[in-house]
This record gives C-alpha cells, sequence and structure tokens, in this order.
C-alpha cells in the first residue's frame, strides 16, 4: 500500500516573533526539527553546530504558555543555554525541539542577540 502524503490541514502552525517585532507564521510536519523550520521561514537562527548542541546560535524563547509542553531540556542543552545570549527561564536550543501535534500552534520569540561560542 502506497505512503499518502498529510493533508494539508494535518500542518502544525509555528508562530514566530522576530526581534523587530514582525509575526511570522508557518507550517510543518509533525517530526521537523525546529531548527530547520525557522531556518526555511528565514528566523536568523545560525545554528552553527548544526544540532551538535556545541553553540548557543539556534536559541529561542518559548511562550510562557507553550514551556511546559516541550520535553525537557537535557543537562547538555541546558550548559549551552548558560552561554546564551539574553537567556530567560523559557531558552531552549530549537535544534532540540521535535516537533509534536501537542506543539501546534506554538509561539516562539526570536532573541535580538546572540553570541556564537565557537567563534568567541
Amino acid at each position: 500500500m502506497p505512503l499518502q502524503r498529510r493533508r494539508e490541514s494535518e500542518l502544525l502552525t509555528i508562530r514566530f516573533l522576530t526581534a523587530e517585532g514582525n509575526k511570522v507564521a508557518v507550517e510543518a510536519e509533525a517530526g521537523a526539527c525546529l531548527l530547520d523550520v525557522a531556518q526555511a521561514a528565514g528566523m536568523p537562527l545560525e545554528g552553527t553546530c548544526e544540532g551538535q548542541m556545541a553553540c548557543s546560535t539556534c536559541h529561542v524563547i518559548v511562550a510562557p504558555e507553550w514551556f511546559e509542553k516541550l520535553a525537557p531540556a537535557s543537562s547538555d542543552e541546558e550548559d549551552m543555554l548558560d552561554l546564551a545570549a539574553g537567556v530567560t527561564r523559557t531558552s531552549r536550543l530549537s535544534c532540540q525541539i521535535e516537533l509534536t501535534e501537542a506543539l501546534d500552534g506554538i509561539e516562539l520569540r526570536i532573541p535580538g542577540i546572540s553570541h556564537d561560542m565557537q567563534i568567541g
């Protein structure tokens, strides 16, 4: 039996608030990496280490009402967030967020500053 494509109505909505205050809504499939979705939408997240948790250039700030719906951050992710510029209580590395149906409508803020620890 051939695989069926997901219907458009089954796509998840991801809402970004840019550092400039612009609201950008994009759609993504469940299972996608948030960093990949953000980059495809033109968000200024570098992801310098390509998801290896060796930098914090994909740092996002999750809206408080969505933060508890995420899987907990690993200790490695928390260590990298300690080095992120503009970190908050609801900060996460977007490379570590796999989109699930429970995250349909999630709201994220793109920090106005970033610091690539690989460069210094």
